[in-house]
């Protein structure tokens, strides 16, 4: 048998707690109900370019991903694909693409959450500035309705790199929801407060009556407030990860 031989990027001495934080926000994902089977992909990068980055193995369950498992790619040897360890051709086309187009993207976590999904099904998934949580998306969000079934090629990456760019959330139209962060914590305190943003809207529709939606200038002011609060992400994800080490450690092995 003829083995494949791919250049894997020497990984950095300083990222274990990267990988253990990333390796908690998959736990976390399937507690919290947003898992989907063995699919979708959280990521974050290893390099200052964003290129170099973790991924999870292919068809691993969230429930079951520890800080050792998860792979480290560089975006631009698409030889990785051919390995038996290859992740799936839609995180490579994601996840890949987006580290390589917008290196500010230090975390990337993609899920199929149930009132972010039920939101970004809408004609129009626009989330309207109607309470503290929504608004503090305000101006942050891209919006992708341009839905071509499982993203796995090159220019399906490319098109939501373009929609996502300058933004921290992207909604994808008829699929799911797309959040980035400086850190895994921030990214998953955003994860964590766009699910009870679309929640609350999908709510408040549901009773029929007009939403009592925002005006622009105060919605800014709230989402512009919502940034001397940033501490929290941190302090909750602390919180959140000691849950984890209650119930079994080794998911930080």
């Amino acid at each position: 048998m003829t083995m494949v031989s791919r250049s894997i990027p020497a990984e950095p001495a300083d990222i274990t707690g990267l990988r253990q934080d990333l390796a908690a926000a998959f736990r976390l994902c399937h507690r919290f109900g947003w898992s989907e089977s063995v699919g979708n992909h959280f990521s974050a990068a290893v390099s200052s370019c964003g290129r170099k980055f973790l991924l999870n193995p292919r068809w691993q369950h969230f429930a079951t991903v520890r800080a050792s498992d998860l792979l480290i790619l560089d975006a631009d040897s698409p030889e990785v694909m051919k390995g038996s360890d290859a992740p799936d051709p839609s995180a490579w086309a994601v996840h890949g693409t987006l580290h390589r187009e917008i290196p500010e993207a230090r975390v990337i976590l993609h899920c199929h959450s149930p009132y972010a999904t039920a939101l970004a099904c809408l004609k129009d998934p626009t989330l309207l500035p109607i309470d503290n949580n929504t608004a503090r998306f305000f101006g942050r969000i891209g919006y992708d309705l341009e839905f071509g079934g499982i993203s796995d090629t090159a220019s399906e990456g490319e098109h939501l790199a373009r929609a996502l760019r300058g933004h921290a959330v992207l909604v994808m139209g008829n699929h799911g929801v797309t959040v980035t962060g400086e850190t895994v914590a921030d990214a998953f305190e955003d994860l964590y407060f766009f699910e009870k943003a679309a929640r609350t809207q999908i709510l408040a529709l549901s009773t029929g009556c007009p939403l009592a939606v925002l005006n622009e200038a105060v919605a800014r002011d709230t989402a512009e407030g919502w940034v001397s609060y940033r501490g929290m992400a941190e302090r909750h994800f602390d919180y959140l990860k000691s849950t984890l080490d209650a119930e079994d450690a080794s998911w930080r092995d």
